[in-house]
């Protein structure tokens, strides 16, 4: 079986009115998400050992504050994950090497969501995950997903088992 979980970039800002979409990096706020949100990838035992990463700042800034969580991971950054479509993200996930077992994908809305819902076997979906995926898949936002395949290559569905966000962990802390 292959896990693959997706989490959407955490906020971002726009500093510079004239910087381009590419470069916009993290706001605090986003600093504080990502942080939150790789300490409770850990605590879930979701720890990716490969991850696959949009090569834009904002993606790379949230691997960046997630990564101390996770013991010898292997981060790959791509151009082709940038503003990907469903299609896009999936073909980049099935040349995810089969010895890895855990995929991290990171990468931008629209496309993570429309893949997070294309992914879901809604035969064994989380409802309530799923039907919170479909209402907002909001920054910093994950999706965790168990696949019954052998190869990367052969994924078309799986189990969706969670779905997170900051703001909810905020709401479980208070």
């Amino acid at each position: 079986m292959k896990r693959l979980t997706l989490l959407r970039h955490a906020k971002s800002s726009w500093p510079d009115p004239p910087l381009d979409d590419f470069d916009r990096p993290l706001n605090a706020r986003g600093r504080g998400a990502a942080t939150l949100m790789g300490a409770y990838m850990a605590e879930q035992g979701l720890t990716p050992d490969f991850i696959l990463c949009s090569s834009a700042i904002r993606t790379r800034q949230t691997l960046a504050l997630i990564l101390p969580n996770f013991n010898n991971a292997e981060a790959h950054y791509t151009d082709n994950l940038y503003l990907a479509s469903p299609a896009a993200m999936r073909a980049q996930i099935k040349t995810a090497p089969d010895s890895y077992n855990h995929v991290l994908v990171i990468a931008h809305n629209p496309g993570i969501q429309m893949l997070a819902l294309d992914l879901a076997d809604r035969s064994s979906a989380d409802n309530g995950a799923l039907q919170k995926i479909e209402h907002k898949y909001p920054t910093a936002g994950l999706a965790y997903f168990e696949c019954a395949v052998v190869r990367w290559s052969d994924i078309v569905k799986g189990a969706l088992r969670l779905f997170m966000t900051p703001k909810m962990l905020r709401q479980n802390m208070d």
